[in-house]
């Protein structure tokens, strides 16, 4: 007879452990960890293809030795920047991380308005590939961004609603994570653009 009546009870507690978000929390946790490997694996994407980029501009401008130096320490320090998924909740270790890429993306600028100044560069095939692929790059950077702050959005409020909250902070102790914001100055302006 007590054996029949632990089953019901079981079956409540479990119930009540489904209910508390007891696997939604870091089922949600891992989500957001997976999406900010894939933003690492497109940062490292970059990185990998600006060596080639640079080799290429500096065969036809030797004389934008600045701009090529630049480049290279930037990725150098985007490089030396690490961010674990752990380190996700530490908004300032994000905005350091995001700062490095950030000069990273307006070194890289500089260099194709350099570029602009060689015809013959512009023509050339393995720079155009190049810079394809430095385009494509950038928009998988956004779109990675975009998909690890839904997945980090879709955790924090899982550890901020209720049940869960009490479960995410007893047995836990979530942190929520930090997204990526812009960080250009007057970003949320659009430019002005004089022909």
């Amino acid at each position: 007879m007590t054996r029949l009546l632990r089953m019901p009870a079981l079956g409540l507690l479990l119930l009540a452990l489904a209910a508390c978000g007891i696997n939604t929390i870091p089922a949600k946790e891992e989500a957001a960890k997976a999406k900010w490997a894939d933003v690492e694996n497109q940062y490292q994407r970059r990185a990998d293809l600006v060596p080639n980029l640079v080799a290429t501009v500096k065969g036809f401008a030797a004389q934008e030795q600045e701009v090529l130096t630049a480049v290279t320490e930037a990725r150098a320090r985007a490089s030396s920047v690490q961010l674990s998924a752990e380190d996700l909740s530490d908004p300032a270790k994000v905005a350091r991380f995001q700062a490095a890429q950030d000069q990273l993306g307006q070194s890289l600028g500089r260099l194709l308005v350099t570029v602009e100044r060689y015809p013959e560069l512009k023509s050339s095939q393995n720079f155009l590939e190049l810079q394809s692929q430095l385009e494509g790059t950038e928009n998988r950077i956004a779109i990675a961004r975009r998909d690890y702050n839904e997945a980090a959005r879709a955790y924090n409020t899982e550890i901020r609603t209720f049940p869960s909250r009490i479960t995410a902070q007893i047995v836990y102790g979530a942190q929520p994570l930090a997204y990526f914001e812009a960080t250009a100055p007057n970003a949320a302006q659009a430019p002005q653009v004089a022909f």
